[in-house]
């Protein structure tokens, strides 16, 4: 799981981006973030970056964002 409660853009984007860099083929990432704009970034990331976005939930003040890893870069 990936805590970006309290951060603001790009912070949700580059925790994202971190934990993506450490991960396997077939993880799913859990970002928690509260900035609104993680919800627009995230989708534009997975899609650029191959990836799946497997779901977006709005929990009491922050949203819980699942992504599979279902491409590494060379």
């Amino acid at each position: 799981m990936v805590d970006s409660r309290g951060s603001f853009c790009p912070g949700p984007i580059t925790d994202l981006f971190k934990a993506y860099r450490s991960a396997q083929l077939g993880d799913v990432i859990e970002l928690l973030a509260t900035d609104p704009a993680a919800r627009a970034d995230v989708t534009a990331w997975a899609q650029r970056s191959g990836n799946e976005l497997l779901d977006i939930v709005e929990e009491q003040g922050y949203l819980r964002i699942l992504v599979k890893i279902t491409k590494k870069r060379s």
